[in-house]
């Protein structure tokens, strides 16, 4: 059995009854399409009608489960506490609540050293792989707004950094430099426009790390993976909970929201060959701006509402960085499905960073607005 992708039915079963779950497992299959972790929903029979989300952890990714377990638990307890306060009732509904081990604690390592958790499972929301309207960017936007909020006050420094350096734009362009220096499979030669290209912006894409070093910014704590399927909403489309905390860890706003707009206002695939199909959608942009300021201008410095143009810039800037490195190191990291897959991703996000560049006064201008709006 490959205990990484194949489980049988009493193993889930054996695994799953070390947890003080609620009820009798009727049946545990598959869920959801996640590409890191192993998710089965457990079903089973109680009075509430309570369903489980059993996981195993990729311990290849995640190397402190103990402390990536840790930072969920203070976040989940920390937005409950704050959500009894403002005497909201179903407080489950609208974070995760993970469930522990018979023996109290936060996830279960079986025989094999493989880690696993179990959350409660939310019923009755839905999500979306991609934003088609207004009214979903505008959702997204208010979820995440509202995250950073609710944990503006718990402090940053007691959450554990799970991907050290994973938003640093100096250590991306140091492997990059790495790798040129070493061209693994002799492709440096043929990437020396691009190279040009990231060489020419370095600069520029530290504005972040200068405010931070300058004090300008404060930690905060971030979710660090805001797609858009990571929040749940309701049968209306309005925000319920942001869900897959394993990336939740100190760090600026301005990713959050930079890294968000770029899967957002991106007209076009990560991996689209043709980059003229790549333009930006306005419209989502002011949209998701909108939903994000509604909540978060409450607790933003104006230095941190500043910084959220340069983590526009800078997000896709840094992917496309990240995808270049790969190609030049012989497509070591991300999986590919053609030769010049990774080239053909970095392309993309250049482009997406020059639409960006051409289109900066005027996304600044509908930031600035919304943020007189609210």
């Amino acid at each position: 059995m490959n205990s990484m992708s194949i489980y049988d039915f009493n193993k889930i079963i054996g695994i799953a009854e070390r947890f003080d779950l609620n009820g009798i497992i009727t049946d545990a299959k598959r869920f959801g399409s996640g590409h890191i972790n192993d998710t089965f929903k457990l079903t089973t029979e109680n009075s509430e009608g309570t369903s489980y989300l059993l996981q195993r952890v990729n311990h290849d990714i995640f190397k402190d489960i103990p402390g990536l377990m840790n930072n969920i638990y203070l976040v989940t307890t920390h937005l409950k506490n704050q959500f009894k306060t403002k005497g909201i009732s179903d407080i489950d509904k609208y974070t995760l609540t993970i469930i522990p081990t018979k023996d109290d604690k936060l996830y279960f390592q079986d025989d094999e050293g493989s880690y696993w958790r179990l959350f409660i499972l939310l019923s009755d929301t839905k999500s979306y792989d991609i934003v088609e309207t207004a009214k979903q960017a505008y959702s997204g936007g208010q979820a995440f707004g509202q995250f950073q909020k609710q944990l503006s006050d718990l402090d940053a420094t007691e959450l554990v950094e799970i991907l050290p350096n994973f938003h640093n734009i100096d250590f991306r362009i140091q492997n990059l430099k790495a790798a040129i220096l070493n061209n693994n499979v002799d492709r440096v030669e043929h990437v020396q426009d691009l190279l040009d290209y990231v060489f020419e912006r370095e600069s520029k894409m530290r504005r972040i790390l200068d405010l931070a070093a300058n004090g300008d910014l404060p930690l905060r704590i971030t979710h660090n993976d805001t797609k858009f399927n990571n929040v749940l909403l309701d049968q209306n489309d309005n925000v319920q909970c942001v869900i897959d905390l394993d990336t939740v860890m100190p760090g600026y706003v301005a990713y959050d929201f930079g890294d968000a707009i770029r899967t957002i206002i991106n007209s076009a695939a990560e991996d689209e060959i043709d980059v003229d199909k790549i333009v930006l959608n306005i419209p989502l942009f002011k949209a998701y701006a909108e939903g994000y300021l509604s909540e978060a201008k409450e607790f933003l410095t104006n230095k941190e509402i500043e910084s959220l143009m340069y983590g526009v810039l800078l997000l896709p800037y840094m992917q496309a960085v990240r995808f270049l490195t790969d190609y030049i190191d012989g497509d070591t990291y991300y999986k590919v499905h053609y030769p010049d897959h990774n080239l053909v991703r970095a392309k993309a996000q250049f482009k997406l960073v020059d639409e960006l560049e051409k289109h900066e006064e005027e996304l600044r201008n509908i930031l600035e607005l919304s943020l007189v709006a609210q």
